[in-house]
């Protein structure tokens, strides 16, 4: 049966008018074909379309007409404009040019738009940057710092000569963060921005080990057997550190009594061979500041009985960018003298999009010279110590303009409001039969729990970090260290940007989860957990 349709206009061309059609249809449009009609083809006003034949001007454009009983040739057309200048959505249109192959690069290429569609139909795959609670990289900003970002990102930050701004916008950012970090004399002290934390603590630790080396070799003691103290829960850069440069890790086990690295373990850990003393101040598996304070002090006492002088380098990769704004009377930066180094990844609690770090050295001495070289075949002659050498300088950029954009009290506030976020949640999961939460967020923004003992056995965390995933949200399941494998917790990171609102939202869906969760009559199959740790 012939059904009719009202009066269909196409919108054809985005930005301008486009011509009238007046036709009733025997058929509905075809809407898998794009409406976008090439500005070089032009239609005659007026007219008209046979029913059926709603895309006629396409139709006609490459239809070969007949020149006499034996030749055909194309429409005028078709010999000025070909199939790829018309402006469609081109899977569409080239289905042999809608894949290429995944592991080589491919023979012939094909057109942006079709690069661009694959490309963005895959990462459509991934999870939503927001809803991930499990990273500590900044994952929002605002629009001003994107079209920072996007006016910065083709300088190539190692080239000082060319973009000299940029060179003193990065110098002005490592004075800011001596001086927020009481430096004696900030600006006179060492420091480099880095690519994240982990090649800020690669050059922290080298430094380390370079100072270790040169006082053993003025002792005249041998220098074949350095080794390097921290806890158990440290970021996993600390041990690729270890054994990228072959120096021994020695490992202060966190326990239920201390869950992080105390000093009666530093102590009985460190000796004569001894670099430094790496002190985590944000612990990535918990969210809590270790005592930086406390550990000084022993290795003070230590000092002052055996003549050891062991300097600390404090990762505050999360809390460096958090306790000077929220716990400012806490000391653990270089008002102790002993702690000769601090690390901060400024896109994390910097908020800053990923790829920034930062290291500052106490003061200037505390960096050996012979670690930095100069570069003279850039246009200028400039030290350098760095791991990495070519990188954009919109990170750099951005973090000046959240220093200039928020300030002090704007960092107050932004943290402050994070904290607040991570405390309701916390209480919230605090007063749920199931759980025990581990830290509150009371350090960092960052709220652990675990499952009760004996609660059900049913279901596990990893099981809930799944249900969870299927509203979206990518909350980590994992177990403790070594002394504590046995501890499976999960972890919530808040960030700028995870309103209270959010928070309400996701409160609302793992209340959900673990309904369903406890609906269950029978234990879910083991081989259905994920033990993927996620720790970033």
């Amino acid at each position: 049966m012939n059904r009719h349709y009202k009066t269909y206009i196409p919108f054809l061309i985005p930005f301008g008018p486009y011509p009238s059609i007046n036709q009733t249809y025997s058929t509905p449009p075809h809407l898998y074909m794009g409406y976008q009609l090439p500005s070089p083809v032009q239609l005659t006003p007026k007219k008209t379309l046979r029913a059926r034949t709603l895309w006629n001007p396409y139709y006609n454009l490459l239809r070969p007409t007949k020149r006499s009983s034996s030749q055909w040739r194309p429409l005028h057309h078709a010999q000025t404009i070909t199939p790829h200048k018309i402006s469609r959505n081109p899977l569409f249109f080239h289905h042999d040019k809608g894949h290429g192959p995944s592991f080589r690069i491919p023979d012939e290429g094909m057109l942006p738009e079709n690069a661009y569609q694959i490309v963005h139909d895959e990462i459509t795959f991934d999870g939503k940057p927001k809803l991930n609670l499990a990273t500590f990289v900044t994952t929002w900003m605002e629009s001003s710092a994107d079209r920072i970002y996007a006016e910065a990102f083709n300088k190539n930050l190692i080239d000082k000569y060319e973009y000299q701004q940029t060179t003193a916008i990065e110098e002005r950012c490592i004075r800011m963060i001596a001086d927020l970090w009481h430096s004696p004399r900030p600006l006179n002290t060492m420091g480099a921005s880095t690519t994240g934390s982990s090649e800020a603590c690669m050059l922290g630790g080298l430094a380390l080990k370079r100072r270790w080396q040169k006082a053993r070799k003025k002792q005249g003691k041998p220098i074949d057997r350095p080794n390097i103290v921290f806890s158990s829960a440290v970021q996993i850069v600390w041990k690729k550190f270890a054994n990228y440069w072959d120096i021994e890790p020695r490992y202060v086990n966190i326990t239920p009594n201390h869950p992080y690295m105390d000093p009666e373990g530093v102590l009985a850990a460190v000796d004569e061979n001894t670099i430094g003393v790496v002190s985590t101040f944000g612990v990535t598996y918990t969210g809590v500041y270790e005592p930086v304070e406390k550990i000084a002090k022993a290795l003070d006492e230590l000092q002052s009985r055996t003549g050891l002088d062991i300097p600390i380098h404090v990762d505050a990769a999360s809390g460096g960018f958090v306790a000077p704004f929220l716990q400012p009377d806490l000391v653990w930066d270089f008002r102790l003298p002993r702690v000769k180094s601090i690390n901060v990844s400024g896109h994390k609690y910097g908020l800053v999009y990923p790829g920034i770090g930062w290291i500052i050295w106490r003061e200037a001495e505390d960096l050996p010279e012979d670690l930095i070289f100069h570069v003279s075949y850039l246009g200028g002659n400039f030290p350098t110590f760095t791991l990495s050498f070519s990188r954009p300088s919109a990170q750099v950029l951005l973090q000046y303009y959240k220093f200039l954009r928020l300030g002090k009290s704007g960092y107050y506030e932004v943290q402050r409001n994070s904290q607040l976020v991570a405390r309701f949640l916390s209480n919230a999961i605090q007063t749920m039969g199931p759980f025990e939460v581990l830290t509150d967020g009371s350090d960092i923004p960052v709220l652990t729990w675990r499952l009760k003992e004996g609660y059900t056995s049913n279901w596990n965390l990893y099981n809930l970090s799944n249900q969870l995933l299927t509203f979206g949200w990518q909350v980590p399941a994992y177990p403790l260290p070594p002394d504590m494998e046995n501890v499976t917790i999960m972890r919530v990171v808040v960030r700028n940007g995870f309103s209270m609102n959010l928070a309400h939202m996701f409160l609302k869906n793992f209340k959900q989860a673990v309904s369903s969760l406890d609906s269950l009559e029978s234990p879910i199959p083991d081989h259905t957990n994920c033990d993927i740790s996620i720790r970033h």
